[in-house]
């Protein structure tokens, strides 16, 4: 049992460290706030609330995955190397592809709730 509470430990370690060390999981950090505020505003459902709550996690993952890529390939390359940067790259474009989503579907919900609030 100890053993699976230092795990827990350990993880909650890493995503510190991901928020801590790692602007742009700061700026995710700041939009699941004006995500979360303008949801409670806008009365969401449980289901969209549990699709906006995936995209969330999947954002996350996707940058803290990204983070740990990162760390990796510096321990591994710390000069620069061409495969190394390539790696990098690929890594990020995990990352925006992941905030597209949730870009898509956060205009999707937010988009039809605003538009029926007007025009209703």
């Amino acid at each position: 049992m100890i053993k699976l509470f230092k795990s827990f430990g350990y993880a909650l370690k890493g995503m510190f460290i991901a928020l801590r060390e790692q602007q742009n999981m700061r700026i995710h950090l700041l939009a699941i706030f004006v995500v979360t505020v303008a949801g409670i505003y806008l009365g969401l459902s449980a289901i969209e609330w549990a699709i906006i709550a995936l995209t969330i996690g999947f954002v996350v993952c996707a940058e803290m995955i990204n983070t740990a890529i990162e760390e990796l390939v510096n321990l591994v390359s710390p000069d620069f190397h061409v495969k190394a940067g390539k790696i990098k790259d690929v890594s990020a474009g995990a990352v925006l592809v992941a905030a597209i989503i949730a870009t898509v579907v956060a205009v999707y919900i937010f988009g039809n709730k605003i538009f029926n609030a007007i025009f209703q």
